[in-house]
């Protein structure tokens, strides 16, 4: 539903097919040029097209499409599905599916397509054609040092559209760039798209090139890659493989949708049975390099949202915390708080610096704390 008081955006249609219908592509087009700053389109029946700018809905007003339809939505979604006869199948068995969609010069798109209501409902993430960097993203300089990895583990983590896929983006291409090396991603769908550059990059697409995560990374260790990229670990087996290939002596890159280093750490140790938990730990602190979380801010001018970023770093106090578990006084808050000269922050420390430069306000930040109460006395107290 539309946030009250956000005013629909009407928008003109380059042309309608020739039944008559509003054209999938125009429609598309058209709402992305309703505002600079688009982040998702959603298709619901019985609602107008929508767009999200700034974590806010918007409805978009479009000639000869007020509301939609079940038969516009369903429409819709078999455009962006076309042929991709694998996606149909996992749509019809599962309910949803996940594809990549493209409008040249324009955009490309990550969609997810599922049933409500017995009906089809979409919802399109935008993704930049223009691949982004560190500065660009407002990243701390520090996380290019992850790029210069020569194995193990990165993992960068936060919540669903909290940034992850950029990020990933940008220290993948910074490795492009810098690294003569082969590089293998797995990815559901592919985001953004990497041309060879120094390294020799090859992007693997789940159903279309690969029938899932597990099968491809099996694939990928025989393909003599140097680093290999996981879009999204998903499960145990998922995790099992990426720790196999960074004891074999690859760099793995990945995401994960945690809301902090510490619950990253508990999902994956927490992922296999007790019985092997405390040897997940031991194999995690000898492969883990640096675990990246995020958490996307919205600023105090309303210009859009900047990155709070924690940033855990492998040494040796971080890895006996991973290892043996944390205790009184061997915590890994306190490990990052402690190797904050290597580069390592939290996020609290963070958001209390955005408050204090005035980028973000004391409520937002607040707000997205992992200790508020503790970040309150702070800033009260540094006040």
């Amino acid at each position: 539903m539309a946030a009250p008081g956000n005013a629909p955006i009407s928008v003109e249609l380059e042309g309608l097919s020739g039944s008559g219908a509003v054209d999938t592509h125009s429609l598309l087009g058209a709402m992305l040029r309703a505002s600079e700053r688009v982040s998702d389109l959603i298709f619901s029946p019985g609602r107008p097209p929508q767009i999200e700018v700034h974590e806010q809905l918007f409805a978009v007003q479009v000639p000869g499409l007020q509301l939609l339809t079940a038969d516009d939505t369903r429409r819709i979604a078999a455009d962006l599905i076309g042929s991709n006869k694998q996606a149909i199948t996992t749509l019809r068995e599962q309910g949803s599916c996940d594809v990549s969609y493209s409008l040249r010069g324009l955009a490309r798109f990550r969609v997810n397509v599922f049933i409500q209501r017995g009906s089809c409902a979409v919802v399109m993430r935008v993704i930049p054609t223009v691949l982004p960097d560190f500065a660009s993203l407002h990243l701390p300089p520090q996380i290019a040092d992850a790029a210069h990895v020569r194995s193990g583990i990165v993992l960068v983590t936060g919540p669903t559209a909290g940034g992850k896929s950029s990020t990933l983006a940008a220290l993948l291409d910074r490795i492009n760039s810098d690294h003569c090396y082969h590089i293998i991603t797995v990815e559901d769908p592919i985001e953004f798209l990497h041309n060879h550059k120094k390294s020799t990059i090859h992007q693997r697409e789940l159903h279309s090139d690969a029938p899932n995560f597990a099968l491809a990374l099996r694939a990928a260790l025989r393909q003599a890659p140097k680093v290999i990229v996981v879009g999204e670990i998903r499960d145990r087996e998922t995790m099992e493989i990426v720790l196999e290939a960074a004891e074999t002596g690859h760099l793995v890159l990945s995401t994960l949708n945690t809301i902090d280093v510490c619950k990253t750490v508990d999902r994956i140790v927490g992922s296999f049975a007790a019985a092997d938990q405390q040897s997940m730990r031991e194999r995690l602190a000898k492969t883990f390099r640096y675990i990246i979380s995020q958490r996307l801010i919205p600023m105090k001018d309303g210009g859009g949202r900047i990155p709070a970023v924690e940033i855990l770093k492998s040494n040796a106090r971080t890895r006996e915390c991973m290892e043996h578990g944390e205790q009184s006084g061997k915590t890994l808050l306190e490990a990052i708080k402690a190797g904050e000269g290597e580069g390592m922050q939290r996020f609290d420390s963070e958001i209390a610096k955005l408050v204090h430069a005035g980028t973000v306000d004391l409520e937002t930040g607040l707000l997205y704390a992992s200790n508020p109460s503790v970040l309150g006395q702070e800033l009260a107290s540094n006040s």
